[in-house]
């Protein structure tokens, strides 16, 4: 029984008929997040968003204000919060997606400025002594200042601020939670967004404390930086920047799946594995059905370049030649049974018969002319 291979490797077509199904279903959610992320805008969902009743967001806060007669006007884009700041308390949820010129144009626009755990980069804008001086835990500190002393004990951390100038309030080891300003126009920089939270407003004097920085005027802007915002640092935002945390970690959670998932789809490579051929075929049966294929189509030039590579390999190898032997040495050896050196290189390299005739009459010729070399 002649035995012979069975190629297990997978080609193109079958990588891509096994893996089109989860590509597709991959694809399919990737799509549908993206398009509930653009059709949730800035209704729910996002931290520190009025209308959101997530446990990062600040319904309640803005419901609470509502009550007390504070017109809370949510906002999304930096031209709009800007036209509305005039007269009214502006509550940046997200400062750090601003340039610093921008922040200090809307210190001159509103009566009262509140911005949430700005780097120093925005928090130089106001003062240009501040220094970000680390990251404190977010418990309960103490007042210690005038400003904050009606509202108590709050839920604050986060950033910690130090800086010459200001109303220092609720000091942690890390500086100070809270700095404010009043020079001309109320500047609060607060380094935890925590008391806003519907989560922890009931918590200590979260509440006290928020009513008492955001309540001040009559109305109040409350500025959630938007992904389509196309003033946010000249359009470089990244859309990711401003996402929520849920969907960061849901679109992490779905890279991972798919690696996972085309590691297990994927073929394992292994040895090659030999199997027994379901009937044999003879060489000369082999052959014959070559040649019929190679009359079918006219291919006599193929076929001749065949025969000569098979007579040339067989003859070097009588001589002992290498397989990548040259057409001299080749010739050389093959004239040593009479012919001349022309003849045979005619027979060994020459052009392409012209014909089925000639093609037999050349398949003679070098039969003999092995034939030749043999006796040699």
């Amino acid at each position: 029984m002649t035995a012979g291979s069975t190629q297990v490797s997978p080609d193109t077509r079958r990588v891509w008929l096994a893996a089109r199904g989860p590509l597709a279903m991959l694809l399919v959610i990737v799509a549908a997040a993206i398009v509930l992320t653009l059709m949730r805008g800035h209704s729910e969902g996002g931290a520190l968003d009025p209308r959101s009743a997530a446990p990062n967001g600040s319904r309640a806060l803005a419901q609470v204000l509502g009550d007390y007669g504070v017109d809370v006007r949510p906002m999304h884009t930096l031209a709009t919060a800007s036209r509305a700041a005039h007269g009214a308390t502006v509550l940046v949820t997200h400062p750090n997606t601003l340039d610093p010129a921008d922040v200090k144009r809307l210190s001159t626009i509103a009566e009262s400025l509140v911005l949430i755990a700005p780097n120093q980069r925005l928090a130089r804008a106001v003062d240009s002594d501040i220094d970000v001086t680390g990251q404190a835990a977010e418990t309960t500190h103490a007042p210690e200042c005038a400003l904050a002393d009606a509202a108590g004990d709050a839920t604050t951390g986060g950033v910690g601020y130090r800086t010459p100038n200001g109303e220092l309030c609720y000091p942690t080891e890390a500086g100070a939670s809270l700095v404010r300003y009043d020079d001309g126009t109320p500047v609060t920089l607060l380094g935890t967004a925590t008391p806003l939270t519907n989560e922890a407003l009931d918590e200590a004097g979260n509440a006290a404390l928020t009513m008492r920085l955001l309540g001040e005027r009559e109305r109040l802007v409350w500025y959630v930086p938007s992904p389509t915002d196309p003033t946010l640092r000249d359009g470089s935002a990244s859309l990711l920047s401003l996402l929520p945390s849920g969907w960061r970690y849901g679109i992490a959670t779905l890279a991972i799946a798919a690696v996972l998932l085309a590691l297990w789809r994927a073929r394992r490579l292994g040895p090659v594995v030999t199997e027994p051929l379901p009937v044999v075929v003879h060489a000369a049966e082999t052959t014959e059905g070559r040649a019929q294929l190679y009359r079918r189509v006219g291919a006599a030039d193929h076929a001749a370049e065949a025969l000569r590579d098979a007579a040339r390999h067989r003859i070097a190898a009588s001589a002992g030649l290498t397989a990548d032997a040259g057409p001299v040495a080749v010739v050389a050896v093959a004239s040593r049974g009479g012919r001349s050196p022309d003849e045979v290189h005619w027979l060994l390299y020459g052009p392409a018969p012209s014909d089925d005739a000639a093609l037999v009459r050349l398949a003679t010729e070098l039969d003999r002319l092995e034939n030749e070399v043999r006796q040699a």
